[in-house]
Order: C-alpha cells, then structure tokens, then sequence
C-alpha cells in the first residue's frame, strides 16, 4: 500500500505561483511513474503533468505547458507541482497518484493510488 498526501494549496491570484507537494508514504514510490490531476467543479477529473521513476522524463496537459513543472526526489518520496502564472481556470482540487507499471500516462485509471487532494483558487 502507499499513502500519499497533498499540500501547498491555497488562495492566489492570477498571475501568482503556488508549489504543490505529494509525500508518499508505505511502500516505495522511487522505482514508479507520477502523475498530478485535477478536478474542477463539474468537471471530469483531468491530467496534468506526469514525471518517470527517475525524473528524467516529463509530460504535460497543453493547458499548463510552459507553466507548470512536475519535479521529484525519491529520497524525500515526495513529488512536486510548481504552479506559475497562475489563471482562474486552474481552479481545481489538485491531486496527486501513482501510476501502475506500464500504464498510459495521461489516463487517470492507469493510476492505482491517490492522494485527497489539495485545493487551488486563482482569483481574477
């Protein structure tokens, strides 16, 4: 079993950074893929970012390329989310998982185990 647990969310506004942690806990994560979604009111769950075991390999929603960076140091089994320029349409519950051997990246079912999530309000 893993555990994992978001934070750094909160109240910014536009334009404004915020960084997101995931802590994991129980069995190792350092040797799985990770990923960050979110989910805004009335809406499906969405992909973020993910990064590989090593955090050598990075992916990201087109919404946030270019802002967002996913990082990881598997000594603190812990995964990051730094968030810039922020837009009101980020607002969401951000989420953090980690995804099954071998299973598509930008897919939330090819996750097994998820935090509960932290929120993110961008005020205009």
């Amino acid at each position: 079993q893993v555990q994992l647990v978001e934070s750094g969310g909160g109240l910014v506004q536009a334009g404004g950074s915020l960084r997101l942690s995931c802590a994991a806990s129980g069995r190792t994560i350092s040797s799985s893929a990770m990923g960050w979604f979110r989910q805004a009111p009335g809406k499906e769950r969405e992909f973020v970012a993910t990064i590989g075991w090593s955090g050598g390999s990075t992916s990201y929603a087109d919404s946030v390329k270019g802002r967002f960076t996913i990082s990881r140091d598997n000594a603190k089994k812990t995964v990051y989310l730094q968030m810039n320029r922020l837009k009101p349409e980020d607002t969401a519950v951000y989420y953090c998982a980690k995804r099954q051997e071998g299973g598509t990246a930008y897919l939330a079912r090819e996750y097994a185990y998820w935090g509960q999530g932290t929120q993110v309000t961008v005020s205009s």
